[in-house]
């Protein structure tokens, strides 16, 4: 999830909370079963989180200069928190896994909307209409990226499945 104009596809809401889920999981099944320790999901998330800032500072700008802004690692600590805290009140590992898996996917897009807000603004370019996350994705090149796949949407009319429908 390194790119702010991907960050409000689809594919970012549906699989980055599915692939987001299994280290906090396991770490907090492992502290829960050994040590009776209820905060391993956010002490993952908060490493995981830590290691992420440090590859998008010195990879990301230290490197290519990228603003922080365009890079930044999704939010997973309030449905790592919530996770926690199932596990906490239910004591069961079941019961976390179906409530709490829950919780942590449900809240996953909503904990980024404070983060995202501002990206998805309306700007007019060129004629275009696009969100500040697609006219930065037009300005900052990735390297090795066929043209096609930076294709601009064109048409501000979305359909009920996110899509862009033709004008």
């Amino acid at each position: 999830d390194f790119w702010t104009d991907w960050k409000d596809r689809r594919l970012w809401v549906t699989v980055l909370p599915i692939m987001g889920i299994t280290f906090p999981a396991a770490v907090q099944a492992v502290l829960w079963w050994r040590y009776r320790i209820a905060f391993g999901a956010t002490l993952c998330v908060l490493g995981l989180l830590f290691g992420e800032w440090v590859n998008r500072y010195f990879n990301f700008w230290g490197w290519t200069y990228f603003p922080i802004n365009f890079v930044f690692p999704s939010q997973l600590i309030p449905g790592a928190i919530v996770l926690d805290v199932v596990l906490l009140v239910s004591n069961s590992m079941q019961l976390t896994a179906v409530v709490g898996g829950l919780g942590f996917g449900l809240l996953f897009y909503p904990g980024n909307w404070p983060v995202m807000a501002p990206l998805h603004l309306p700007v007019e370019y060129n004629g275009m209409m696009m969100t500040l996350a697609d006219l930065s994705g037009y300005h900052y090149v990735r390297t090795g990226m066929p043209e096609y796949i930076r294709m601009v949407e064109k048409g501000t009319l979305r359909t009920f499945g996110k899509d862009v429908a033709p004008e």
